[in-house]
C-alpha cells in the first residue's frame, strides 16, 4: 500500500486542520501523526510541470496529472490565524 508523508512546520502546534486539495482531513480516519509528520495510507504526488509541459501550457494545450495540495490551518503563539500552503509531500 502507497504512503505518503507531509511534515509539519515547527511552528505547527495544535489544535491545526488538515486539508488535502482544500478538503478537510479527519486524524485517525484521512491521516495518522508520528512525530511531527502527518501520515497518509494513500499516495498523494505533487505535478512537477517540466520546461517541456510549460511550454506546451502556454500554447494553451493542457497535460493534466494528479497535483495534490497539503495545507495546514494553525493558530500561530500571538493567537492570529495562519496557513501553511503546499507542503511537501513524500513518499512513505
Amino acid at each position: 500500500m502507497a504512503r505518503s508523508l507531509v511534515r509539519l512546520p515547527p511552528e505547527v502546534r495544535s489544535p491545526y486542520e488538515v486539508f488535502v486539495n482544500g478538503v478537510a482531513q479527519e486524524l485517525g480516519v484521512d491521516y495518522n501523526l508520528h512525530e511531527g509528520v502527518l501520515v497518509f495510507d494513500r499516495e498523494l504526488r505533487k505535478d512537477r510541470i517540466s520546461g517541456w509541459r510549460w511550454l506546451l501550457g502556454a500554447w494553451g494545450v493542457g497535460t493534466y496529472r494528479q497535483n495534490d495540495s497539503v495545507d495546514v490551518r494553525y493558530e500561530a503563539r500571538d493567537g492570529s490565524p495562519r496557513l501553511a500552503e503546499g507542503l511537501e509531500i513524500e513518499p512513505g
